[in-house]
């Protein structure tokens, strides 16, 4: 069950992170955009309404999920830089993903947004200082994360997610 629910394992908070690891971790983030609508290409509706494991969410919630998820994040971002180790406000992404708009919307609207705003973020992220990648958000849960770690931290969330989707199609004969 634990490979249904982490397909990658799970992020480690206590890797460190260096300026080097920097430009792979971005192109990830660069990258998402075109894998997630890949991933998602000639699905049904049918199927997007299907959960990628027992108990898990639907595919279309998965995609509403990272949209959500990193309009959070790009939002902690530019917080972080801007105001000084600011405490952020986590979200219940549980129950984000039971509104409305998580379970029945189009994935497209997700899709797009997913689109725009990482060229958005990629682009900030790719003007940062090695003195701006250290600034820090502080999380109510996590403490203190990096602007560093948080990079890693989404790139993986990323690949987490496409991995569902891709475990989900391999498992319908479908994927890879």
């Amino acid at each position: 069950m634990d490979e249904l629910k982490y397909p990658i394992g799970q992020f480690d908070f206590a890797e460190k992170i260096s300026d080097i690891h920097i430009p792979g971790l971005v192109a990830q983030i660069e990258a998402l955009p075109d894998l997630l609508l890949k991933s998602v290409e000639g699905l049904s509706e049918e199927q997007l309404d299907c959960s990628y494991r027992p108990g898990g969410w639907t595919l279309k919630q998965v995609v509403h999920h990272i949209a959500d998820s990193h309009l959070n994040g790009y939002v902690r971002f530019r917080l972080a830089l801007t105001e000084g180790c600011p405490t952020i406000k986590p979200f219940e992404e549980t129950r984000w993903a039971e509104l409305e708009d998580a379970r029945d919307m189009p994935i497209d609207v997700s899709l797009r947004l997913i689109e725009a705003l990482h060229r958005r973020w990629v682009r900030l992220i790719r003007s940062l200082t090695s003195t701006q990648l250290d600034s820090k958000f502080r999380h109510p849960d996590i403490g203190n994360v990096s602007i560093k770690k948080a990079i890693s931290l989404y790139a993986w969330h990323g690949n987490h997610h496409l991995g569902h989707i891709n475990a989900f199609k391999k498992r319908i004969g479908l994927g890879i």
